[in-house]
């Protein structure tokens, strides 16, 4: 006998069930109704675990259930058997449409590759072109476009940023089919460094995306601790709001996907200021501190009795409001009794960090300034007076 699906093998097992546990009567009757509250019961739990699975994608507990979406710009390759006019290449457009031959427009920004190959076949029906039961529809991204997204907040450089750019050699090349939708350079991390990456005093556990009408919070954290965290994948228009807490954190403060890898700091160490003009800023690892400038720019060392009380200056100016703040400090100081940031602050790109000499030092040079005028009068006075 023929299996006509798993309902009707739910049934039969339900039956078998109903009749080991029946009761002492042999009504019939009663084994059927028995045996079809089973199959309901059996068919509400399937509905039940499926209920399960899709709210577990929805809040983003298994990273495999998002695959990337379409956006404008990106190109698909449809193929359906029997159906050349309908067939081939087509990038969608700035209004996030696909557009097919004779076809009406499908919207497809948002949408999985597969939700979208399932709206083509949905709309290709439904126009009459074809009988469901003949329609194959094959349809695969075979590249991704750059997409511009806007990230605001405690960031470094807060604005619009594109990402998923192709390189100069990428634009050249014909697109062809890709075996899987895994552009890295279209998610959440990548568009927060390329706005800079986050500030030391970020909330990750809290980070905002919103898409169109709907919003959703991302906990980041894991980026720092290790942890396994949902990087989304995002699509042109999105909006990334990054809270701050108004701390700095110093998990915070080091390389990572998401925060800046190196950073540039203007130095200066000179005795007659004017004579290095034109010298680059020095890169330093992102999470350097006040005392690892100290040592980088040679304020540190010497002879104790000149250099020991040589002072450094860290300027800092914000670049919204034009604020300038200075932290000055004894260089022996900064590197044998730094103990937080108060006293050792984190370097930020774009500082400014200079040394001083010590009152010695500018002793000495006050004497060698004075001979500098006293050697020729000197001379003079020898060579004219007897």
């Amino acid at each position: 006998m023929a299996d006509h699906g798993p309902m009707e093998r739910d049934f039969k097992a339900s039956a078998l069930q109903a009749w080991r546990l029946r009761p002492q009567t042999s009504d019939a009757l009663g084994l059927l109704r028995m045996a079809f509250k089973a199959t309901l019961r059996s068919i509400h739990m399937s509905k039940f675990l499926l209920c399960l699975a899709g709210i577990a994608c929805l809040l983003g507990t298994a990273g495999a259930c998002m695959a990337l979406p379409i956006s404008p710009g990106d190109r698909v390759k449809i193929t359906i058997p029997e159906g050349e006019e309908f067939s081939g290449i087509f990038e969608i457009n700035f209004s996030g449409e696909l557009e097919l031959p004779i076809a009406k427009r499908i919207y497809a920004v948002g949408l999985e590759p597969e939700e979208l190959q399932q709206r083509v076949y949905q709309a290709l029906v439904k126009q009459g072109f074809f009988q469901p039961s003949f329609l194959r529809v094959s349809l695969s991204v075979i590249q991704w476009a750059p997409i511009p997204v806007f990230v605001s907040g405690s960031i470094f450089q807060p604005g619009r940023v594109l990402i998923s750019e192709l390189s100069d050699a990428e634009q050249l090349q014909t697109p062809v089919q890709l075996s899987g939708h895994a552009p890295l350079n279209r998610m959440l991390t990548t568009a927060l460094k390329r706005a800079g990456g986050i500030t030391p005093t970020a909330d990750v556990t809290a980070v905002e995306l919103k898409r169109g009408s709907r919003k959703r919070v991302v906990d980041l954290t894991g980026v720092f601790t290790g942890q396994p965290f949902n990087d989304i994948p995002l699509i042109a228009g999105d909006q990334v709001t990054i809270p701050d807490t108004g701390t700095v954190n110093p998990l915070l403060v080091r390389p990572s996907n998401i925060t800046p890898s190196d950073i540039m700091i203007n130095i200066s160490n000179l005795t007659v200021p004017g004579r290095a003009v034109g010298t680059e800023a020095q890169k330093f690892p992102y999470g350097s501190r006040f005392s690892h400038a100290v040592v980088s720019a040679n304020c540190a060392g010497g002879t104790m009795i000149t250099n020991a009380r040589r002072r450094a200056v860290l300027v800092r100016t914000q670049t919204a409001t034009g604020k300038t703040t200075v932290f000055d400090r004894g260089v022996e100081q900064a590197l044998r009794n730094s103990t937080n940031s108060a006293n050792n602050p984190y370097l930020m790109d774009d500082d400014g960090f200079a040394c001083y000499d010590s009152g010695v030092t500018n002793f000495q040079s006050v004497l060698g300034i004075i001979t500098q005028f006293l050697a020729p009068s000197i001379l003079i006075y020898n060579r004219f007076v007897p």
